[in-house]
């Protein structure tokens, strides 16, 4: 055999035999009448390790190609041409094939971890079980009486839900809106999937924070989109960071998590928010503004949005109930221009017609109701209390190893170990 691996090659070597040898099976170089080398054999000659060889017959093998028997070794399949059976699909090529990319390694193990043992996920943000209102949800399911439509419903979300919106986010965040500039979704992560996929192209170049939330960063990769990072401290990311960003890439969005952020808990102040929609505005670049938790702040204080002060149209806003009230109600929205707001509600049309109209019926009564309001106040009062032990935590177990910030709201407290720390694990959310 004349061929020999590509090494330096991102593909791994035995895909790389399981191709040569198809191809040689499709061209005669493999005749159907005689055995193929032996693992052993192939190993030896090329240079690679047993293993590998096994790997490609198993990869020629799923697709139908070749037959192991013992005793006789492997053979060209008799029936390649499906005469007397259908061959297989080479499932791992059309996995590895596909333009929407997985999640990184140790993110599918976290999750398959936390399913399996019934661990916490730190990573995902979500609260605690007993954090949910579930007394309040279900008084709205056991005592109320369900009015809306089974059927198909607006295609930018239940209109009452879009109105109680229009005035929760004034009340709560001073933004300005009405209901035809707001699109239900599904959480905020189809939010920005939407954006991602409908205002950007392969190959735009887009500024966001770092760190960031790491189940975002597949979004981008997958579509193509060049990923520029904003390095944040306790006040956020630097404005100045974002002209020098957009002078040397052109950046065509920037997304950002201003308040709490996650992972590092960290609050955007006035004077950097107030320069970024002046760079955007001087520019024209849009904010991407993601925020789950500013109704957070331990102090109680009402924090002003990127988007309550944005006089320009240059902010689109995303929000949820996913991290103050429940996760399983999938229950997100995004600001922005009308014409913005119809030209993503018609890829979700395309994805999914539309939102549940069961969940955004619970969800725009428990908003209405006083019974939100409690819940909140309760909610930070928890997470405050549950941010103390943690720093109490740290101060007796990790004392003189590690450094910390101390928030003031959300659910992050970011930590720095010392170089000289040795055991242990960290984690923005607590310690393990």
């Amino acid at each position: 055999m004349d061929w020999k691996p590509d090494r330096q090659a991102k593909k791994a070597i035995y895909k790389q035999l399981a191709e040569y040898i198809e191809k040689g099976i499709a061209d005669g170089t493999f005749p159907p009448d005689k055995p193929l080398p032996s693992e052993r054999y192939l190993a030896s000659a090329l240079s690679l390790n047993r293993s590998t060889v096994v790997n490609a017959y198993d990869e020629l093998e799923s697709m139908g190609l070749i037959e192991r028997n013992r005793g006789s070794g492997t053979t060209i399949s008799k029936d390649i041409w499906g005469i007397t059976k259908k061959r297989i699909p080479s499932w791992n090529r059309y996995i590895e094939a596909g333009s929407f990319l997985p999640s990184q390694p140790v993110t599918q193990k976290i999750r398959k971890e936390a399913v399996e043992h019934k661990l916490i996920n730190l990573a995902s943000g979500e609260l605690s079980e007993e954090l949910f209102p579930k007394s309040f949800l279900s008084e709205i399911t056991s005592t109320r009486s369900f009015i809306g439509s089974l059927g198909y419903d607006h295609p930018l979300g239940n209109e009452i839900l879009r109105n109680t919106l229009t005035k929760h986010v004034k009340k709560s965040r001073g933004i300005e809106t009405n209901p035809s500039s707001i699109l239900i979704t599904s959480g905020a992560q189809q939010a920005l999937h939407l954006i991602v996929q409908c205002l950007l192209k392969p190959g735009d170049a887009i500024a966001i924070e770092d760190p960031s939330y790491n189940y975002n960063l597949p979004i981008f990769k997958s579509a193509g989109i060049k990923v520029h990072y904003l390095p944040v401290d306790k006040d956020g990311m630097n404005p100045e960071d974002l002209l020098s960003l957009y002078k040397k890439h052109r950046i065509k969005m920037i997304f950002l998590n201003p308040y709490f952020q996650n992972p590092t808990g960290s609050l955007l102040n006035k004077k950097k928010k107030e320069a970024i929609l002046d760079i955007s505005s001087k520019f024209g670049i849009p904010v991407v503004e993601d925020d789950p938790y500013s109704l957070t702040a331990f102090s109680g204080e009402k924090i002003s949005t990127l988007k309550s002060m944005d006089r320009n149209g240059n902010v689109l806003y995303i929000s949820s109930l996913s991290k103050i009230v429940a996760s399983g109600l999938r229950i997100g929205w995004i600001i922005g221009p009308t014409s913005v707001i119809e030209r993503l509600s018609d890829a979700k049309q395309q994805v999914d017609f539309g939102h549940s109209s069961y969940t955004q019926w619970i969800a725009n009564d428990f908003l209405e109701s006083e019974n939100f309001h409690i819940h909140i106040k309760s909610l930070i009062k928890e997470l405050e209390k549950r941010r103390d032990k943690i720093i109490k935590s740290l101060d007796t177990y990790l004392k003189d190893q590690v450094e910390y910030s101390i928030p003031q709201g959300g659910w992050y407290v970011n930590t720095k170990l010392d170089k000289n720390y040795k055991g242990g694990c960290l984690n923005s959310t607590g310690v393990k």
